[in-house]
């Protein structure tokens, strides 16, 4: 059953709510698989300083935009 909500959706809201659906099953496959590495994986980017904390991020978001540019 459909919640009342999502009766009058746009198709960008659709869209955006199938790519967050898309994220969270997707981000969830390593700590399902592998939790263990994935702790350990998070222990070490806690010990990184903020400069390569934010370069990391600006790299994963000029490839998202990247990406998107080509997919459209």
């Amino acid at each position: 059953m459909i919640p009342v909500f999502f009766l009058g959706i746009s198709s960008m809201w659709h869209d955006l709510l199938v790519a967050l659906a898309l994220l969270l099953v997707i981000e969830g496959i390593w700590p399902f698989l592998s939790p263990n590495s994935m702790r350990q994986i998070l222990l070490m980017i806690a010990q990184h300083d903020n400069r390569s904390m934010r370069i990391s991020g600006l790299v994963s978001m000029v490839s998202g935009v990247i990406l998107l540019y080509l997919v459209n």
